[in-house]
């Protein structure tokens, strides 16, 4: 009797700790879902993370039917880490202040934060104090989401990934690549003037195939990208193929080889309209082109966009409206 009540003790010793085993293993295994986008998507340079931030916004959530539990520090960048790659698959640099900031042994605050099944916790990060973007590009970028903090590193949740599109600085555009007017040797500078006024110097200078005055307040990477052919070439290139395809680009129109319209010299022309908010605008003009024996006429929509307080043409759409 006491050999069976020994053995059923023991027995009932190992279901309970088989129960608990099991119990354990289940919470293991209950992981967070994370998943990021961009907050507030604008235009991305190079440079200065708070002059011109990549806000991402991360989100932990619950898919299971548990409750979860995961720490969360105070400074995110002991919760998190971004990882990032080229379109040649070349990984980007940690920050200097982030590598700073994790190898000095500072003393991490964090909270528990407790997700019910459906449950979510979401955050703001600025992307390039993570990572040293310096070039224009196309990127791809994660999260990593660390449940018990950088300190245990290894354990870690991926997000989903990102394709983030770095464009040149303008500022750093707009020097190297100033026209050089060759009688004169005078710099031209874009001026801060009107819509209307932006494209009637433009059609002139086309008038009088003065090609650096034409080009001077033309977005060239936009009117490439017109084309969906050349806009998906363009957006795997890497930033020296975008260059020569820029530099071809307005080789191909001097020669008038593409988008003949936009470089077609109109005989005259009568600005009809101009609308523009604080940053976006149309001019329509009315355009006659000669032929041999009569006058073509056509509706030309310019579409022009403000960048660091100059117009620039993006867009152009054009109406046949029949022949004088």
């Amino acid at each position: 009797m006491n050999f069976k009540r020994t053995l059923l003790c023991i027995i009932s010793g190992f279901m309970f700790f088989a129960h608990m085993a099991a119990a354990q293993s289940k919470e293991n295994d209950i992981k967070p879902s994370v998943s990021i986008k961009f907050y507030d998507r604008t235009m991305y340079y190079p440079g200065d993370a708070e002059i011109n931030p990549v806000y991402v916004y991360i989100t932990v959530s619950n898919p299971s039917n548990e409750t979860m539990r995961f720490k969360v520090a105070d400074d995110k960048m002991f919760s998190v880490d971004f990882i990032g790659f080229n379109v040649k698959k070349t990984q980007l640099p940690s920050t200097q202040s982030l590598i700073r900031k994790r190898t000095t042994n500072p003393t991490v605050y964090f909270r528990e934060i407790t997700l019910e099944p459906g449950e979510e916790y979401s955050f703001r990060e600025n992307l390039k104090n993570y990572l040293e973007i310096k070039d224009p590009s196309i990127y791809y970028v994660e999260l990593r989401f660390y449940p018990e903090l950088y300190r245990n590193k290894e354990y870690y949740i991926a997000s989903n990934r990102l394709s983030l599109e770095v464009r040149p600085s303008p500022s750093a555009a707009a020097s190297s690549s100033i026209p050089v007017e060759a009688k004169s040797a005078v710099v031209l500078q874009a001026e801060d003037i009107s819509p209307d006024k932006v494209i009637e110097q433009t059609i002139i200078a086309r008038q009088k195939s003065l090609w650096d005055q034409f080009f001077l307040y033309m977005d060239l990477e936009e009117m490439l990208k017109r084309d969906p052919a050349r806009s998906r070439k363009y957006n795997t290139s890497s930033a020296d193929e975008r260059i020569d395809m820029l530099r071809a680009f307005r080789a191909d129109l001097m020669l008038q080889r593409i988008d003949s319209d936009i470089v077609a010299i109109p005989a005259r022309f009568y600005i009809e309209t101009t609308t523009y908010s604080q940053t976006e605008g149309t001019v329509k003009v009315l355009e006659w082109f000669k032929n041999d024996k009569f006058m073509e006429r056509k509706r030309y929509t310019y579409y022009v966009r403000q960048r660091d307080g100059i117009w620039q043409i993006y867009d152009y759409t054009v109406d046949n409206l029949g022949t004088e």
